[in-house]
């Protein structure tokens, strides 16, 4: 994190208030009949705390009259009380938390729904551990708040109001005294406070960061340690994590200091209330039981007005922590489907076109990844895409998913514009072998069946096979039941890639995608799934991106990609006999030997 990110954290920090909190009040709303049970219970308990001190002053005053029965008739009492306050207290504790556990499992799954369907152009803003840092950390602090803080500081609240009141009743010139240290302790709450919540957003934006720090070097810690990166890893992610504990030291610092004088002032009140009182009773102007009841309503309202305090730097903590997760809530998404879309014909066809298609990645504005562009896949038709890396083939992949919009050009599937539809409707007819094949943490049946969910055992069996993933399958443990570890630790590089290919038949889509599908697997294994991918595009419509030409020598035609545009397009014996850069490409491999076979 640079320092002009802090500071902008900082200013952002700076224009923060508690009244952020009220973003949460829609996850809240459905919720309303346990919310009014949890005011209810805390108000009811409030208000038995409130006459604690009546019971009190009445024992004190029966205890100095020597009337025994009375005595134990206010004894009974205040024991009454006391049960009273005990069980509403557990009651208001359940429902409290039971609604903020409620609340916060709807915020993260608000956020994680929202998540999971941005583009990748967000990402290339937003760091992935930084969001996992929004949905953990920071509807944690919401869950404390909501859980816990919002109930207490309602609660003081309601005892200081009620005490005050109950103050003035009992002795407004005692009450007087009182409130001469108003103004003193508020004064701290609202200074400090504003560096307070300063420095809680700057923590949590650094805890961000080195959430983030983390994700990114433990999800690459082979390349790390191949690269003997580790030393430097760690101090990264030390300089980091001392950097977020540096900030963290100086908030509690500052909440520590403003505790310290907000309750030395209100409790040296106390002492001021309990010796003006004595004079009091010395004089006979109250008795003691009256100033006994003063003294405990005294203590309610210092101890009510220190939780504030302490709970008000929780509250702008959860504020900022609110304010982090409505930005990913109200996040806009450059790709968004439209309002009214249009359906895709079923069955779809699998025609594909690219009309002056120019495209920049929002990343690097400057450079354009495709230029023009301009083609037709007829349906059922076979294309290769080749040409030198960065030359824009895998952009023709990602646009074709919508992943991105293109700046200038139109993208249509079966004529319709791919704006025009919904990302989710479209891409039902799209299968995807991706360059880096995606391995999920379960088993081997479920990484293969998530091409389609409700596919039979022997349906994710067949696709095994056709991709020649079912040997080293079968060969696991547990078989296609073994679970294959996160990212597929389990299997080899070549594996992976069959098993995403096994996947991808399994879908069954109209469209197929391959980007670099076999550029993993050796000599016999591509053979075999060449095979299986020549059989399964019959009757499919199939991009096929690739370096290695030898897997595009059957393509129905060719299209040949430089500098993000179409140098040329035709068949494998038609571009070799024209020359040119395919013809270049083709001479390194088959003839010089550098290919694979």
């Amino acid at each position: 994190m640079s320092d002009q990110t802090v500071i902008e954290a900082e200013d952002r920090a700076r224009s923060r208030r508690v009244g952020a909190l009220a973003a949460l009040w829609p996850f809240v709303k459905p919720y309303r009949r346990l919310l009014a049970a949890a005011i209810g219970a805390l108000v009811a308990t409030a208000v038995v705390a409130l006459m604690l001190p009546l019971a009190v002053r009445r024992v004190v005053d029966g205890f100095e009259a020597r009337e025994m029965v009375l005595l134990n008739a206010y004894f009974a009492a205040a024991l009454g009380i006391a049960g009273l306050l005990a069980l509403g207290t557990g009651l208001r504790y359940y429902l409290v938390t039971r609604l903020g556990e409620r609340v916060v499992a709807d915020i993260r799954k608000a956020v994680f729904d929202r998540m999971i369907g941005m583009s990748p152009a967000f990402y290339e803003r937003v760091m992935t551990g930084e969001v996992l840092s929004r949905i953990t950390t920071d509807t944690t602090l919401i869950l404390s708040v909501i859980g816990s803080s919002v109930s207490i500081a309602l609660r003081n609240v309601l005892l200081l109001v009620g005490g005050m009141i109950a103050l003035i009743l009992t002795s407004a010139k005692l009450t007087g005294v009182v409130l001469l240290l108003v103004p003193a302790v508020i004064v701290p709450i609202v200074v400090l406070g504003r560096r307070l919540r300063r420095l809680s957003r700057e923590n949590q934006d650094w805890i961000a960061a080195s959430s983030g720090s983390a994700s990114e070097a433990l999800q690459a810690a082979q390349t790390v340690q191949a690269y003997t990166h580790e030393a430097a890893s760690r101090a990264e992610f030390a300089r980091v994590t001392e950097t977020s504990f540096d900030v963290a030291r100086r908030r509690i610092l500052t909440r520590a200091g403003m505790t310290v004088i907000v309750i030395f002032l209100a409790f040296s009140g106390v002492v001021g209330v309990l010796w003006t009182g004595a004079n009091a009773v010395a004089t006979e102007v109250m008795t003691a039981g009256e100033l006994v009841q003063f003294l405990i309503y005294a203590v309610i309202v210092a101890g009510a007005v220190g939780a504030l305090s302490e709970i008000w730097g929780e509250l702008q903590r959860a504020a900022g922590a609110t304010e982090r997760l409505v930005e990913l809530l109200t996040a806009v998404d450059s790709v968004r489907d439209p309002l009214d879309p249009l359906p895709l014909p079923r069955p779809a066809r699998g025609e594909i076109a690219f009309e002056d298609v120019t495209f920049r990645y929002p990343a690097r504005p400057e450079a354009a990844a495709l230029r023009g562009v301009s083609f037709r896949v007829a349906p059922g038709e076979t294309v290769a895409l080749v040409g030198p890396s960065g030359a824009g083939k895998t952009t023709i992949i990602q646009l074709l998913q919508r992943f991105y919009d293109p700046a200038t050009g139109r993208i249509l599937l079966d004529g319709i514009d791919l704006r025009a539809m919904a990302r989710d409707d479209f891409r039902q007819a799209l299968a995807l072998v991706p360059q880096d094949p995606v391995i999920f943490a379960g088993s081997a049946r479920d990484n293969i069946g998530f091409g389609r969910p409700d596919a039979t055992d022997a349906e994710v069996e067949a696709a095994a096979r056709a991709a020649a993933a079912h040997d080293f399958l079968a060969a696991l443990p547990q078989g296609y039941d073994t679970t294959l570890g996160e990212r597929g630790v389990l299997l080899s590089g070549g594996q992976k890639q069959r098993v995403a290919i096994a996947r991808a038949i399994l879908r069954d889509a109209p469209v197929m995608l391959l980007d670099e599908a076999t550029s993993a697997l050796d000599a016999e294994s591509e053979r075999a799934v060449q095979v299986a991918v020549e059989r399964l595009s019959q009757g499919r419509t199939t991009l096929i991106v690739a370096h290695r030409l030898a897997t595009v020598k059957k393509a129905d035609r060719i299209l040949v990609f430089e500098d993000g545009r179409i140098v040329a397009e035709g068949s494998h014996d038609a571009l070799v006999s024209q020359g040119g850069l395919y013809a270049r490409l083709a001479r390194l491999q088959f003839t010089d030997g550098i290919a694979a076979e």
